[in-house]
């Protein structure tokens, strides 16, 4: 699958990484592909990964993912031209310069991007836990929940595997809507990260009776 992933930050990078070494053909999107920062990250990911303009890295994607500060979401949005058709990965927070959240209750991130990009399949996923998650999902044994929403069936089950191929275990929880629950999950990580200085590398996991994740 060919993906393109906007921003190479440390979620950015991380995801791209992690799907070029799953098999996927990864291109990054960003302002300077020829950027030394850039070099050295598609080095460190498999054969075949490249950087490119956002909107170039996009036009030819099956996916497209967010992984850029909330604050440009909109204007990045605007500038990789026609979605139509595209999966679109949302990672991001809407939250300020004190990392409080900018919207809830009656809306969320997720569904205002999904009102910026019409005709793409919009998925919130990957806002709930950290990049180290990412890097590396094993904690003593266990693996980490990944929740995930978005109203398009097909979008839905295509961001489920490529959460299984990171290590992820995948918890689907509804429309697009749902962002309005998970935007705030990943805020109560934050300040629990907070709380617990140094010890921010922890990730939630939802574990029934028997002890398994979600399926």
């Amino acid at each position: 699958m060919k993906i393109a992933v906007i921003g190479a930050g440390n979620v950015g990078g991380t995801l791209g990484r992690r799907w070029s070494s799953a098999g996927h053909e990864v291109v990054f999107g960003v302002r300077d592909p020829g950027a030394e920062k850039i070099r050295r990250l598609i080095a460190a990911c498999a054969e075949g990964t490249s950087a490119a303009l956002p909107a170039d890295a996009a036009a030819d994607a099956e996916v497209v993912v967010l992984a850029i500060w909330w604050h440009v979401a909109e204007e990045v949005i605007r500038g990789l031209g026609d979605l139509a058709g595209k999966i679109l990965i949302d990672c991001t927070n809407p939250l300020d310069e004190k990392l409080q959240l900018t919207h809830g209750h009656t809306e969320s991130g997720g569904e205002m991007i999904a009102d910026w990009a019409p005709t793409a399949r919009v998925v919130k996923a990957f806002n709930t836990v950290p990049w180290e998650a990412m890097a590396d999902p094993e904690y003593g044994g266990q693996r980490p929940t990944l929740f995930f929403c978005g109203g398009d069936e097909f979008a839905a089950g295509t961001v489920r595997g490529l959460i299984l191929d990171i290590g992820f275990e995948p918890c689907y929880v509804g429309g697009i809507e749902m962002s309005r629950y998970l935007e705030p999950l990943a805020a109560l990580w934050i300040m629990a990260c907070r709380v617990r200085q140094p010890g921010s590398d922890f990730a939630f996991r939802l574990i029934g009776r028997n002890g398994e994740g979600p399926q």
